[in-house]
């Protein structure tokens, strides 16, 4: 059985909403985690920002670009791609020179706005898809 374009961009809308989660998640339990190195013998964050944008950043953008296909819509790609900016910024550059705080507030801000603009990319491109005017233009 295939599996529509929009089917897919669906399901990958939906995992990288679910990704944007788990990096929000990690992102605020990590100074929890970081209390409790001493029990975990040396757990560190840092290659887990660096796991997780390999697998962010290659769904993000073909589930933008095969939503947008649909949609047509700028607003949800500039803010994806704003999204996708902190998420990658948080995880390399300001984590490298700022430290830990700032490298949580980049990664939160942009796990956030990254989850909000797949929502609207699945819900654009519902839209589009249902709507029968729209699908004629």
């Amino acid at each position: 059985m295939q599996m529509s374009s929009s089917r897919i961009s669906t399901l990958l809308d939906q995992a990288a909403v679910a990704l944007s989660g788990v990096c929000l998640l990690h992102c605020l339990a990590l100074p929890l985690m970081l209390a409790a190195l001493p029990v975990f013998g040396g757990l560190r964050g840092e290659h887990f920002h660096l796991q997780l944008l390999v697998v962010v950043l290659p769904v993000s953008l073909i589930a933008f670009a095969l939503g947008f296909r649909r949609h047509r819509d700028w607003r949800v790609i500039s803010w994806g791609l704003l999204g996708i900016m902190l998420l990658t910024a948080g995880g390399t550059v300001v984590h490298n020179s700022y430290g830990i705080i700032a490298d949580t507030l980049f990664t939160v801000a942009g796990a956030l706005v990254l989850a909000g603009a797949h929502y609207f990319n699945g819900r654009l491109r519902c839209r589009r898809v249902q709507d029968p005017a729209a699908a004629a233009a």
